[in-house]
C-alpha cells in the first residue's frame, strides 16, 4: 500500500484537515484558513468524526490544472486505502459542492483568484496590506467570490466585503434582506478572528452612506447595478434516479442497468458487486461498494463514476460520492422504499457511519475564565463546564509532523457582558501575541459548538449551563429545579444542555438528568442511545446524589418526576425517532431571487438557521412541517403549501400521503421544536442582526 507521509498524522484527531496540490504533491493548509480555496488550484479534505468515521472530498477549482486534478484523484485513493476503504468520498467542483463539505464552514467558503501556479500560498501573518473585494452569495450555503476592485461588479441585491486590511467593510445592497446580512456578517467575522487573528476592526456599511476610505479604496462611485436572479439548482434532488451495476468480470469495467427509475429496493443492492446510483439530472451520482466486490471493483469506483459521467454527457459540475456498505448517505438512501440500516435503534438525529475503530489522542489543554477584564485559570476539574453568563479561553495543543501547534478556543455565553465579550477579544489577542501569532484562533457562540471542541473533555460531555458563572464569589443563586438535555450529534459528541424546567423540554430521542429539591432524575427517552445514558452519569455526578433511572411511558407516581416539572405537558414524540435511522433535513423557500426556489440548510441545522423573513420545510420522514417566519412576504407565504406538496408527491422514496403541518414563528409545538436541541423559546425576542453585531 502506498502511504504519503501526510497521512500519518490524518485521522487521529476529530475535525477537519485540508491539503492543497502543490508540484504535484500535499501541502497542509493551515487551520485558520480553512474554507478558502484558490481557484487555480486542487485541494483534498479529510473530516473525522469521533466515531470515527471518515469523508474524503477532493475539490477542483474552475482553473485548475489536468495535472492537479489527476494528482489529488490519486492522494483521495491513496487516503482512502491508508484508512481501510471505508470512507466517503467526494468529487467537489467549485461552485458545486455538496451540503456535507459546505456544512463544514459555516461562516462560508471563500474563493481566491489564483493559485500555485501565480505564486499565491496559503500563510497566516499578521500582515495588514490586504487590498480585495469580495461579493457574498447565498442564503443557506454562503460563497464569497473575490472579484476586481470596482464598483461596477456590485449590485443592489447583494452584500460586499471590502477588506482593506486592518479595517473589514461589510457593505449592504439597498435590496439585500436582513438574512442575507446576517450570513455575510459571518464571513465577515470569520476573516477578522481567522485571517486577521482579531486585529482587524469590522464596518457595517449601507448603499449611499460608504465611508471615505471605501471611495478611496474603490475610486469615485458609479451606478450601482440592480439585484440579479441568481442561477439555482434545485438542491432537494427530487427527481428519479437510476440504478445500474458495475463489472469487470470480462477483464474491462462494464456497467449494466438494474432498475430504470427509483423507488428501489435495497434487496437490488448484492454485496458482491458495486452499482452506480444515477441521479445525473441534479448533477449527482453515487457509487456504492459492495462489502465482497472485488478489490479491483472498489478501488475503480471513483473513476468508473467519472467515466459514467462522461458517456452520459452530463455536467462535469456533477458531484460523484463513493459510499462503502454501512456508511450510506441520507441523499443516497432516499432513492429505497425500504431502506434498513444495520442497527436501527435510535432516530434520525444521529448519523451512522461506520469506520474502524482508532485511538484518539487527547492532548492536555488549559481553560481560562475572564473575569473582570482579566482571565482566571479554571480549575480541571471543571473542564468541560461552560456557564452562560461567562466568556472562556481554551488553549488547545498538539503535534503534527513533528511541531507543536495550538489552537485557542474563544467561548462566548449568550448572557455574557459586553465588557466580558471586548475582554475576551482582547485577551485572546495577546494571548496569540505571546506566543508569535502562530495559534489559531476560533470564536464559538454559546450553541454553535463544533465537533472538536466537544470531544476535548476525556470522554465526558460539554456541560452547558444557561446562564450564572463560574467565577469564585461571583456564583449566582441556581434555580432549585434544572433541567439538562442531552444529546450526540452526527459527529458522535455528545453536549449536555440546560433548559427551561418543564416537561415540554423532553424529547423521546434524548436523555434528560432532572434535579429537584427532592429528587434527581434521569429520564431515557425511547430512541436514546447508551452513549447519551452514560453521558448523564457525567452530569449527575456534578449535580450530586443519587439518581432514579426513569424510563420514557415508565415514569413514577407520587411526588414524581412530572410534579417537579410542573405537571405533564406534550413535547416531542414522534415515532418515527425510535425505529429509523434517518436524518431530518430543512430547506428554505425564498423567493428573494425573484422566483420561489428551494435550498436546502447544510450541515447539522440548529434554530438559528431559521430565516425569519423565508418560509422553511423541516423533513422528518414520517411528516412535513412548513415553518412560516414573521418577515417571509406573501409570495413565499401562498406558494410554499405547494412546494411541499410537490416535495412529497415527487420524492424519489416512494412517500405519498404524508401529514403536512403548518407553523408560524413564535408559536413553535414541541413536534417542531424538539427536532432542534436546547430550543430557546425566547430568541425571537431580539434581532438576530443585532444579536451578532453586539458580539463584534
Amino acid at each position: 500500500m502506498v502511504s504519503h507521509k501526510e497521512f500519518v498524522g490524518a485521522g487521529k484527531t476529530p475535525g477537519l484537515q485540508v491539503w492543497r496540490i502543490e508540484n504535484l504533491d500535499l501541502k497542509p493548509v493551515p487551520k485558520a484558513l480553512h474554507g478558502s480555496f484558490y481557484t487555480g488550484d486542487a485541494y483534498l479534505l479529510l473530516f473525522t468524526t469521533s466515531a470515527p468515521s471518515y469523508n474524503i472530498h477532493m475539490w477542483l477549482g474552475d482553473e485548475c490544472s489536468q495535472d492537479e486534478s489527476g494528482a489529488v484523484a490519486i492522494f483521495a485513493t491513496q487516503l482512502d486505502d491508508f484508512l481501510g476503504g471505508g470512507p466517503v468520498q467526494y468529487r467537489e467542483v467549485q461552485n458545486f459542492e455538496s451540503n456535507t463539505l459546505v456544512g463544514y464552514f459555516r461562516s462560508g467558503i471563500k474563493y481566491q483568484k489564483g493559485g500555485v501556479a501565480s505564486g499565491f500560498q496559503h500563510v497566516v501573518t499578521n500582515d495588514m496590506n490586504v487590498k480585495r473585494l469580495l461579493h457574498i452569495k447565498g442564503r443557506r450555503a454562503i460563497r464569497a467570490t473575490e472579484v476586481d476592485m470596482s464598483w461596477s461588479n456590485f449590485n443592489k441585491g447583494d452584500c460586499f466585503i471590502i477588506d482593506l486590511g486592518k479595517d473589514v467593510y461589510q457593505w449592504c445592497g439597498s435590496q439585500c434582506n436582513r438574512f442575507e446580512r446576517l450570513k455575510a456578517s459571518q464571513v465577515a467575522i470569520d476573516i477578522r478572528d481567522n485571517e486577521r487573528n482579531g486585529r482587524a476592526k469590522l464596518h457595517m456599511v449601507e448603499e449611499g452612506e460608504e465611508p471615505a476610505a471605501v471611495i478611496e479604496a474603490l475610486g469615485p462611485k458609479s451606478t450601482i447595478a440592480p439585484g440579479t436572479d441568481d442561477e439555482k439548482v434545485d438542491t432537494s434532488n427530487r427527481k428519479k434516479g437510476a440504478l445500474y451495476m458495475i463489472s469487470d468480470a470480462s477483464g474491462a469495467m462494464k456497467v449494466s442497468a438494474v432498475a430504470p427509475s427509483s423507488p428501489f429496493k435495497q434487496a437490488m443492492l448484492s454485496a458482491e458487486e458495486c452499482y452506480i446510483l444515477d441521479n445525473g439530472v441534479d448533477r449527482n451520482i453515487f457509487v456504492w461498494k459492495g462489502p465482497k466486490a472485488n478489490m479491483s471493483e472498489r478501488k475503480a469506483a471513483m473513476s468508473a463514476g467519472q467515466q459514467f459521467i462522461k458517456d452520459k454527457g452530463y455536467s462535469n459540475k456533477t458531484q460523484i460520492q463513493v459510499l462503502p456498505a454501512g456508511a450510506e448517505t441520507t441523499l443516497f438512501k432516499q432513492f429505497f422504499i425500504d431502506w434498513k440500516d444495520k442497527d436501527e435503534t435510535t432516530g434520525p438525529s444521529k448519523a451512522y457511519t461506520i469506520g474502524r475503530i482508532a485511538k484518539v489522542e487527547q492532548v492536555p489543554f488549559d481553560v481560562g475564565l475572564f473575569e473582570n477584564g482579566a482571565m482566571a485559570p479554571v480549575d480541571p476539574s471543571a473542564y468541560g463546564h461552560f456557564y452562560g453568563g461567562d466568556c472562556y479561553l481554551i488553549l488547545y495543543s498538539y503535534r503534527l509532523g513533528g511541531r507543536e501547534q495550538h489552537i485557542i478556543y474563544t467561548w462566548q455565553g449568550l448572557r455574557c457582558s459586553q465588557d466580558e465579550l471586548a475582554a475576551s477579544a482582547f485577551l485572546t489577542v495577546k494571548l496569540d501575541d505571546s506566543m508569535g501569532g502562530s495559534p489559531v484562533q476560533v470564536r464559538v457562540t454559546q450553541g454553535q459548538e463544533p465537533p472538536h471542541l466537544m470531544s476535548l473533555f476525556a470522554g465526558k460531555p460539554m456541560i452547558i449551563h444557561s446562564g450564572g458563572t463560574s467565577s469564585k464569589g461571583g456564583q449566582s443563586q441556581t434555580s432549585s429545579t434544572r433541567l439538562f438535555h442531552i444529546r450526540q450529534s452526527s459527529s458522535r459528541a455528545t453536549r449536555a444542555v440546560e433548559v427551561e424546567a418543564s416537561a415540554s423540554s423532553l424529547n423521546t430521542n434524548d436523555v434528560f438528568v432532572l434535579k429537584s429539591p427532592k429528587a434527581v432524575f434521569v429520564w431515557r427517552g425511547m430512541g436514546a442511545s447508551d452513549e447519551e445514558m452514560a453521558a448523564a452519569k457525567h452530569v449527575v455526578g456534578f449535580l450530586g446524589g443519587s439518581a432514579a433511572q426513569v424510563s420514557e411511558r415508565k415514569e413514577p407516581g407520587g411526588y414524581d418526576f412530572w410534579s417537579a416539572l410542573g405537571g405533564k405537558k406534550d413535547y416531542q414524540t414522534s415515532k418515527s425517532l425510535q425505529n429509523v435511522v434517518r436524518l431530518p433535513r430543512l430547506f428554505g423557500c425564498s423567493n428573494k431571487t425573484g422566483r420561489l426556489a428551494v435550498e436546502e440548510v447544510p450541515g447539522d441545522f440548529n434554530q438559528s438557521d431559521l430565516a425569519t423573513d423565508d418560509v422553511m420545510i423541516l423533513d422528518t420522514w414520517d411528516q412535513i412541517f412548513l415553518w412560516v417566519g414573521n418577515d417571509a412576504n406573501a409570495v413565499e407565504r401562498n406558494g410554499a403549501p405547494k412546494i411541499a406538496k410537490d416535495y412529497v408527491d415527487s420524492d424519489p422514496s416512494g412517500r405519498r400521503g404524508l401529514p403536512i403541518t403548518t407553523i408560524k414563528q413564535g408559536a413553535e409545538p414541541p413536534t417542531f421544536a424538539g427536532w432542534f436541541q436546547a430550543w430557546d423559546p425566547k430568541m425571537w425576542e431580539t434581532d438576530p442582526l443585532a444579536r451578532v453585531f453586539g458580539r463584534v
